[in-house]
């Protein structure tokens, strides 16, 4: 059986207010081809469709098409809720619209009701498991700990007991959407800590035969059974080096990955990072390649340079960023205030804030946990107000 493994299409997204409905739509008709010249059985969405709690009506129109050109297929597809939709929005008229083969798993209480197809070996059994919000769902998992792994590790438990009940050989496709131990991340993603630890081990998906994840947004393999199919677009500059793929997954008999291909998606600009000296930028022939590409520039010119956007627009018309690095500024005043957030979690700004604030010395262990604390609630309390909008 031939799944076709995407996630995190963002609709509604821009890039650094570039609107990339366009090219949103242009992912979809390739989506679409795709299916077709490869005779998929099932398409897999593991979530984050919309990049917000309410997306723009464009947004809204050009899923509904999607919706519509994937059941004239007549190809089953399977879409989860991830943490940037909200749930229950996109779960409206999840009944009928099955009717037609689109099958919206949104309720965290439905995760061990499968889609079941069938081929010459046998039944799949398709489990969709949405984004788990580990404050608003540890009740309806009963779990001990408020954490990604127990409400996960709670939600497979129940996914397994299913499975156990099927025929002997039936195959299983779990589809999720977290933040999994040894996958890389980019810019573009948004914090899901809680406690301080956002990753879950990829064990917690043991005894399933493919893994289909959400939420990294770049391709990638966990292990052989276990993937990311990443976004289709880039959201961000630090995917400048990524290829925007989606994952053809064949499982054949025994629930053995017979084959696993990437499948490029269209690309609407690439992405260029430049650093240096403008009048170097402006000069240097080895930057040619870049002249069409949308630039994220940094200048280390001593003194900052007159008007320089607009001179950087005379070769690379489409820079979308400008920061500034002067040489040798690191070792009077340190790296700039965006390089020392990159890569740093909300928790992680917070307590530098606290220790800045009070003249040094970092927060102790009570102060974080009162930290993180207000970080969840925050969190949680978000989720809550976006599902009921």
């Amino acid at each position: 059986m031939k799944f076709l493994h995407t996630s995190d299409w963002h609709l509604g997204r821009a890039f650094h207010r570039v609107n990339l409905l366009g090219a949103q739509a242009a992912f979809v008709d390739h989506l679409v081809e795709t299916v077709r010249a490869h005779e998929v059985d099932a398409v897999l969405v593991a979530g984050d469709v919309y990049d917000r709690a309410v997306p723009p009506l464009p947004a809204v129109e050009l899923y509904d098409r999607a919706l519509h050109r994937l059941a004239e297929l007549g190809v089953p597809t399977v879409m989860i809720s991830g943490n940037h939709d909200s749930a229950r929005r996109l779960g409206v008229g999840a009944g009928l619209i099955g009717r037609a083969g689109i099958h919206l798993r949104t309720d965290p209480a439905g995760c061990a009701d499968p889609v079941v197809l069938a081929d010459v070996h046998g039944d799949v059994a398709l489990y969709g498991l949405p984004y788990l919000e580990p404050a608003l769902v540890k009740d309806e998992f009963s779990t001990q700990r408020v954490s990604h792994e127990a409400v996960l590790g709670a939600a497979m438990n129940r996914i397994r007991a299913d499975l156990a009940t099927r025929p002997p050989g039936t195959r299983s496709v779990v589809l999720a959407h977290a933040f999994v131990t040894g996958g890389q991340a980019s810019d573009s993603e948004r914090d899901i800590s809680v406690g301080g630890v956002e990753a879950v081990p990829a064990s917690v998906f043991d005894g399933v035969d493919y893994a289909a994840l959400g939420h990294l947004h770049g391709c990638q393999t966990i292990n052989e059974r276990v993937r990311y199919s990443g976004s289709p677009l880039a959201y961000s500059f630090s995917e400048a080096d990524h290829r925007k793929t989606m994952w053809l997954i064949e499982l054949g008999a025994e629930g053995l990955i017979s084959s696993a291909e990437r499948i490029d998606t269209p690309v609407p600009r690439a992405l260029a990072r430049l650093r240096g000296r403008l009048d170097d930028l402006l000069a240097d022939p080895a930057h040619a390649v870049h002249e069409d590409a949308w630039v994220e520039a940094t200048l280390t010119d001593p003194v900052r340079p007159d008007d320089p956007m607009a001179r950087l627009a005379t070769r690379f018309p489409h820079t979308l960023t400008l920061a500034f690095d002067p040489e040798g500024r690191q070792e009077e005043t340190g790296t700039s205030y965006a390089q020392r957030l990159r890569g740093r979690t909300d928790q992680q700004i917070a307590e530098d804030f606290v220790a800045h604030v009070r003249g040094g010395g970092l927060p102790d262990e009570a102060e974080r946990a009162v930290l993180q604390g207000a970080f969840d609630d925050v969190r949680a309390d978000d989720s809550v107000r976006e599902n009921h909008r």
